[in-house]
């Protein structure tokens, strides 16, 4: 009785306290409501002094509007100025003032790039009718603007609307002098954006004076000349300083299209050209027209340059791979350089033949406007580079920077981890039937199936879902608990690709889509060609380069390739390399690539072609050559039926049947000796047209040549250091490269 009375009062205990915990929380927050609501109310009574209405309230309302805009445009704009400042440096200018000449692997020069420190022409010593000229034809506002002539560019937009198409520029000097010194040629509209920030940029760093003295010693005018000095020798073998007003005219006329107006091209052109600069001259108030008269009546007449072709895509990619260097601090601090280049001087100009003949005579009948081509030796050496049709046109280079999908050529990867995987070997049967990830089933090329087939034959054949089923069957030979799926494995097959290509050399973005192993991804011609190599040499990584040895100005040789780059890896192991090279080889013997074969010489290959025809390529090699050629249309515009079997393959057939005439033939690896010791110095009879090749030096005779070169330079030195002229046959003195004819690293002709 007692323990339940107990409990009784302590439960009412409980009770009180949980009813008095209740009302004081309900008598809280009731004060909280009400001195809420009272506050609320003062707020708006408060507010209430501010409204307005009618039309301040319009006016109100878009000052917030556009405040709230401004705002954002802002954020924009600091995010996009941030990125174009990050293209410069502390010391930028010093960075873009080498002066680098360039020999050919002979020791031939084939070029120059950046400023020429030791020909170099003062400001002041340039014509002042050259300035005129340039400036009243390129940017007549340019000592008044800010480095962007914003009625320049609305006049320019103006006139571009009303004809529907580009008519008129409207970058200033500072803007073309920014995307020389920092950008690319890419043709985006962050690039347009970055140049206008780093146009402002410069305006602030350099007086109006010094930008245009670096526009005129940087700006490309055709034939391989970068600056007013070099066009003035190319063109007319002369000095700048000793330029006519013709002459004058003429040079000024080129900045706006090197390869149009250039003399050495079309002359009537370049002619009219230099009629409309001395009349822009007068116009601007620089000449009377007086003054031009003998001018227009005696146009300037250039050195002969017919025959002049430079490898200007090449000569780009390699000053870019030197300036490089020197940003790593492997050259030492001296700015005029002299690069021997692994270029093979006949055959980047054959390819170059082959390649517009091939794109003005066949192309048209397939409506493809541009191609590329990037030839490597096995071991990474660049023999020749060809980034588009005109270099003059564009200085875009398709071989380098344009991303395209390689199609079925990107196949060979995915062959490549499935007999990594062990489960695979050439004759191992597979299946060509429908297949489906999800909502995507993948079709072949004439939408039908082989059945049951050797893995071999699949990829002669070049069938889409066989090789979306390996891409499943290697993800299922790496099977993961639970996740055992069609869908799971496909991915891990497709991470194991990618893994392979990006070991192999491809540096582009590969995302996982279900279509990644049938070529859906994109690509450069370079990365490809590169991880060709890997084929070609037999599993070892070589990144593509084109230096092989640098000297500075006093002939000191302080970079060689052999010497200073890293060693290559092995990345595959070489059994399985050579199983892929022959099934490789079948692609070219029996399948989509027969039109690349070459008599006597073994090769190897893959053809390419994307969905809708926008893409064509045929990727190659030989014991001696890697090959990559593209066909497309820079819009990304559709082909008409181009694969990568028809032009991209008989490109690649004219271009290798050049390049193994003469010289001694290496075997694929996996494969015998050739039969004969060199390929044929003449062409064969189905191509009987076909240019000789000259013959090459062999290795030992390099060798000499160079043992002889160096030699030739220490007498040069010690008679120098004497007071004796040092001259060769009886002529004027003149330097030998000391590693002229030294073959650089690896194969080749």
């Amino acid at each position: 009785m007692f323990d339940g009375s107990r409990t009784s009062r302590l439960r009412q205990k409980i009770e009180r306290a949980l009813l008095a915990f209740d009302a004081f929380v309900d008598s809280s927050l009731n004060a909280s409501l009400e001195r809420a609501r009272d506050n609320y109310a003062a707020f708006a009574a408060y507010m209430d002094g501010f409204h307005i209405a009618g039309w301040r309230r319009v006016l109100n309302e878009l000052a917030c509007e556009t405040l709230t805009i401004g705002l954002g445009i802002g954020i924009v704009a600091l995010t996009l100025g941030g990125l174009a400042f990050q293209e410069t440096s502390d010391d930028w200018l010093k960075k873009t003032d080498l002066a680098v000449t360039f020999l050919d692997r002979y020791g031939q020069e084939v070029g120059r790039r950046g400023i020429m420190h030791d020909d170099k022409v003062s400001f002041d010593d340039l014509p002042p009718n050259l300035i005129h000229a340039v400036v009243a034809t390129e940017d007549r506002r340019f000592f008044e603007h800010f480095g962007i002539d914003v009625i320049g560019t609305l006049r320019a937009l103006t006139v571009n609307a009303r004809a529907d198409s580009v008519v008129q520029g409207g970058s200033s000097i500072t803007q073309q002098l920014a995307k020389n010194l920092f950008l690319s040629n890419k043709r985006t509209l962050v690039r347009k954006i970055k140049e206008a920030y780093l146009a402002i940029w410069l305006e602030y760093h350099l007086p109006k004076r010094e930008i245009l003295r670096l526009y005129l010693d940087r700006a490309y005018l055709g034939g391989g000349a970068f600056g007013v000095q070099a066009a003035a020798e190319f063109y007319f073998g002369k000095s700048v300083r000793d330029l006519s007003l013709a002459e004058a005219a003429m040079i000024a006329g080129l900045f706006k299209a090197p390869t149009k107006y250039a003399p050495h091209i079309n002359l009537p052109a370049a002619r009219a050209r230099a009629a409309d600069v001395l009349n822009n001259m007068v116009e601007a108030g620089f000449l009377t027209e007086g003054q031009i008269y003998a001018a227009l009546r005696n146009p300037a007449t250039p050195v002969d340059r017919s025959q002049d072709l430079t490898p200007d895509w090449y000569l780009d990619y390699a000053y870019d791979e030197v300036k490089k260097l020197s940003e790593e601090n492997k050259l030492g601090d001296d700015r005029v350089l002299t690069v021997r280049t692994a270029l093979d001087s006949n055959l980047q100009k054959h390819a170059d033949t082959v390649i517009e003949t091939e794109l003005r005579e066949h192309a048209p009948a397939f409506h493809a406007k541009q191609s590329a081509m990037v030839i490597l030796d096995p071991l990474g050496a660049m023999r020749a580079m060809i980034g588009g049709r005109d270099y003059g046109a564009s200085q875009f280079n398709r071989a380098t920077d344009a991303l395209r999908q390689p199609g079925s050529s990107f196949k060979p990867y995915v062959y490549l981890t499935a007999l990594m995987t062990g489960k695979f070997k050439p004759s191992t049967i597979v299946v060509d039937a429908p297949i489906c990830l999800g909502n995507w089933c993948p079709h072949n090329y004439k939408n039908s199936y082989a059945g049951r087939l050797p893995l071999v034959e699949a990829l002669a054949r070049s069938l889409n879902t066989v090789a979306v089923r390996l891409s499943v069957a290697i993800g299922e030979a790496d099977s993961v608990p639970g996740h055992n799926n069609i869908f799971e494995a496909a991915k891990r097959g497709r991470a194991k690709i990618v893994e392979t290509a990006r070991m192999m050399g491809l540096t582009t973005p590969l995302p996982d889509t279900v279509s990644l192993p049938i070529g859906a991804d994109e690509v450069t011609v370079i990365d490809h060609a590169s991880a060709y190599c890997t084929f070609a040499n037999g599993g070892l990584r070589a990144p593509p380069y084109t230096a092989v040895e640098i000297t500075n100005s006093r002939g000191e040789v302080i970079y060689q390739h052999d010497r200073d780059a890293p060693p290559l890896r092995r990345i595959i192991d070489r059994g399985t390399i050579e199983t892929m090279v022959s099934m490789m080889m079948q692609v070219v013997l029996a399948g989509t690539g027969r039109r690349a074969q070459l008599d006597n010489i073994e090769v190897a290959g893959k053809t390419g072609t994307t969905n809708g025809y926008k893409d064509a390529w045929f990727m190659g090699y030989t014991g001696n050559y890697v090959g990559a050629v593209w066909y497309g249309n820079d819009d990304d515009t559709p082909m008409e039926k181009m694969t990568g079997g028809t032009l991209p393959a008989a490109t690649w057939h004219e271009v290798m049947e050049y390049a193994h005439q003469g010289i001694e033939l290496k075997p694929l690896p996996g494969r015998p000796a050739p039969a004969v010791a060199a390929a044929p110095a003449t062409p064969s009879a189905s191509a009987a047209e076909a240019p000789r090749r000259p013959a090459s030096l062999p290795a030992n005779a390099a060798a000499v040549l160079a043992t002889v070169g160096a030699a030739m330079t220490d007498m040069q030195k010690q008679r120098g250091e004497a007071g004796i002229a040092v001259n060769s046959g009886g002529g004027t003195g003149q330097r030998i490269p000391a590693a002229a004819g030294k073959p650089s690293a690896g194969g080749g002709g």
